[in-house]
């Protein structure tokens, strides 16, 4: 809940606070909180009063309440806030599950005391009755630990109430809590809140509780978990036993998906909903119908398990909804109504087809990006016989329509791209747009293949006709004896080109084949990016120069093949054949080998920074451990965390948290010496490994530098950033002997640096 109202409030922007302010500001929490989503979209202008119920400090989620009515408001970056404060708010609304603020300011009238909580049910949490409201809820906890963030260590707890599931975060590291807690009848305090799909739909309740002090004990579990005795695996059922008491509920939309004894999909305008059902007659696709069952959820999405359809037989079809890659991913930053479920439709480059026996799957490329399109056989599809799979030839830009299957438990939840496929319902879904460019891959692999063939047939006819002429002059012999050699010098350069032969080497084989085929005549070759290769004499002014131009597939020219020949002969065939020859190869080698090392790079380097990666610093960190064990030097590991830079990205936006993160890394690799090794981890975490020869001395002046690189400001796109970072250190052999040792030595220290800075920040803010 908490990325998904933060997402919303960002994509929205403040930029409309200005008119809101030309109207007279709400000042009662109850009217704002009764407004609808549509009446708060308008970003009406709210100035109230309410005392602050729940604000962790680490993050931009506070929650206020005045008398039996509260609301979720997303905290400005300096506040300094506690609970029971009573503040004035000033801001304008914006619209979420229910109507939320985003304020101008939070003015701390006074210290007061907390509202009180209000007893609570599953029933009353899951309709949203108590939202952003101060509750207490009797439940049992069965799963209780720890989990970490870029924010803080809190504590996730998942608790059995009469009625259903409820989750909640604790404010709380305390691990040695935990294990009293498993299965332990207790009373939460903690301000109700939601778990939400990417439509905004209630899929779950979630309490947000301030300490461990807020979870009451009333009953410690009769025995620990760890004392049980043993099942056995295939007996556990032994145990099974569910009170049914659900309600069964009726939905109606139009049939965009079906498949028998499986499932389908009914939509409603922007709505739609996966059915589980044991349905087997054919229902319309196109058809309104009326659905039973029994609400669910899976992957984070609402669905309704053990339906019962009924078919109207009125046609009402839906429109598919055009989409491009980035809308149907990204959906908190770009699409927060979501397409979960929905019917759309995307294009897309076939990049390859696969039949499986359960399905048909075509693998497309669009943005840039992979996504499949799929299409089901439906039961017994191993064992009856399918219908040909629709021949889409690769290559071909197609138009695919079906129902959005996002792929990620809870898609709303990340903030970056979630991966999806689209489940069609006939091969009618594929609509060819375009057809393959005849100048692919394919195409010239088949070229080449032809190409091989024709040669290999001229060289049996050439050897066929050296039988019969054999005796008849020597140069015939020779002459084909050289075409020979020449043909065995191809398949040798065919052959190290796949292999991992150094380039220039190939390159030379090239220009030693043509020289080859032209009778010793001097070649070499210019490549763009290199120097010059082969047999170029000193004296060309003496000779006949002939070339052929190395061409790329895409883009310039890649270099020159060259040839010096006798002035006194004419120009023939047989030259252009050979040079052409010779520079295809050459083309073949050329990016053959600059793909593998575009591969090679992008698997060992930050694409963001174009620093190296968590991978290549794990096998740096290997290689300098065994060398430190065998030398007896001493390495230190370095941790580096960013403080704050989520505020960075939420404040700039995201563009500018990249350039932030570029600068940081130019920064910090300046400082380090060329043996040493800086990498980025990943999102806002960095680390180095250096060599030291004086021990704690030589770490402390490392640090140093790199704490240093923060003292300036960053100027990112006009704005001014104040930055720093939490450092921490491990050393080798002191704090560890093995990479993954040093690795949470270091991180460990750094997070007493980071948690050090945070009770500083506190205390300052208490005390102020």
């Amino acid at each position: 809940m908490k990325k998904l109202i933060v997402a919303v409030a960002i994509a929205f922007g403040w930029a409309s606070a200005a008119w809101s302010a030309e109207s007279s500001p709400l000042t009662d929490l109850r009217a704002i909180t009764a407004l609808s989503n549509a009446e708060a979209s308008r970003h009406m202008p709210v100035a109230f009063e309410a005392t602050v119920s729940y604000f962790p400090g680490y993050e931009s989620l506070l929650f206020v309440q005045d008398g039996d009515a509260g609301i979720f408001v997303l905290a400005p970056q300096d506040a300094h806030l506690a609970a029971g404060d009573r503040v004035l708010v000033r801001g304008v609304t914006r619209e979420s599950f229910r109507p939320i603020v985003i304020p101008d300011n939070v003015t701390v009238l006074r210290h007061g005391d907390l509202p009180k909580a209000v007893p609570a049910t599953f029933d009353e949490l899951i309709r949203g009755l108590y939202d952003c409201r101060l509750v207490t809820v009797h439940a049992v906890i069965r799963t209780a630990d720890l989990r970490v963030s870029s924010y803080a260590r809190t504590t996730f707890m998942q608790m059995a109430t009469d009625g259903g599931y409820i989750d909640a975060t604790v404010d709380s590291d305390d691990e040695k809590a935990l294990k009293d807690l498993i299965d332990a009848e207790v009373e939460v305090t903690g301000i109700a809140g939601g778990k939400f799909d990417g439509k905004m739909q209630l899929t779950g309740v979630l309490l947000h509780v301030p300490s461990l002090a807020d979870v009451k004990l009333l009953k410690r579990a009769g025995a620990s978990p760890w004392s049980l005795p043993v099942t056995p695996m295939d007996k556990i059922l032994s145990v099974y036993h569910v009170q049914e008491q659900m309600q069964r509920v009726r939905v109606h939309g139009t049939i965009t998906y079906f498949q028998p004894d499986s499932s389908a999909v009914l939509q409603d305008g922007a709505k739609s909903l996966w059915i589980t059902t044991p349905v087997h007659s054919t229902l319309q696709i196109g058809d309104l119908a009326d659905a039973t069952g029994f609400p669910d959820t899976r992957n984070g999405s609402l669905v309704l398990s053990h339906g019962e359809i009924q078919d109207s037989h009125v046609q009402a079809p839906i429109t598919p909804q055009p989409a491009t890659w980035r809308q149907l991913a990204f959906w908190s930053a770009n699409s927060p109504e979501g397409h979960m479920f929905d019917l759309v439709s995307i294009e897309g480059q076939v990049v390859t087809e696969v039949r499986e026996a359960s399905q048909d799957e075509y693998v497309l490329i669009a943005d840039g990006q992979v996504f499949s399109a799929i299409f089901r056989h439906g039961e017994g599809g191993g064992s009856i016989q399918l219908p040909p799979m629709k021949n889409v030839p690769v290559g071909s830009r197609i138009r695919v329509t079906g129902i959005c299957m996002i792929d990620a438990t809870n898609p709303f939840n990340t903030t970056k791209e979630a991966p999806f496929s689209i489940l069609m319902r006939s091969f009618n879904d594929i609509t060819v747009v375009a057809q393959p460019s005849l100048v692919n891959t394919r195409n010239l692999l088949i070229a080449l293949g032809v190409l091989l063939i024709v040669v290999f047939v001229v060289i049996a006819r050439g050897w066929a006709l050296e039988h019969k002429v054999r005796r008849q002059t020597a140069m015939m012999s020779a002459r084909t004896e050289a075409e020979a050699e020449v043909e065995r010098q191809r398949s040798r350069i065919l052959e190290d080109i796949n292999e991992s032969r150094p380039l220039s080497e190939i390159l030379v084989q090239i220009v030693a084949m043509v020289s080859s085929s032209l009778h010793g005549a001097p070649c070499w070759c210019e490549i763009a990016d290199r120097e010059r290769l082969g047999d170029c004499p000193l004296e060309q002014d003496s000779l006949r120069i002939a070339r052929a131009s190395i061409d790329a597939r895409v883009g310039p020219a890649l270099g020159t093949l060259f040839a010096g020949l006798d002035p006194k002969t004419p120009p023939i065939d047989r030259e252009i054949v050979a040079l052409h020859n010779g520079a295809r190869l050459a083309t073949l080698a050329i990016e053959t080998r600059r793909l593998y090392s575009d591969l090679r790079r992008r698997s060992e380097y930050d694409l963001l920074t174009d620093i190296p990666n968590r991978f290549a610093i794990e096998k740096f960190i290997e290689l300098q451990i065994e060398v430190a064990r065998q030398s007896g030097r001493i390495l230190g590991l370095i941790y580096i965390d960013l403080d704050k830079f989520k505020p960075i990205n939420d404040m700039f936006g995201h563009h500018a948290g990249d350039l932030y993160l570029q600068e940081v890394a130019l920064r910090m690799s300046r400082q380090l010496l060329g043996r040493d090794m800086l990498a980025r981890l990943g999102g806002d975490e960095f680390a180095a490994l250096v060599s030291l020869l004086h021990g704690h001395n030589d770490m402390d002046t490392i640090v140093a530098r790199l704490a240093g690189c923060f003292d300036a400001p960053f100027v990112i796109e006009g704005h001014v950033i104040r930055g720093s970072a939490s450092i921490g250190v491990a050393l080798y052999p002191e704090n560890g002997t093995t990479k993954d040792a040093l690795l949470n030595a270091a991180d460990a220290a750094m997070y007493e640096v980071k948690k050090s800075k945070l009770h500083v920040e506190n205390s300052l803010a208490q005390n102020l």
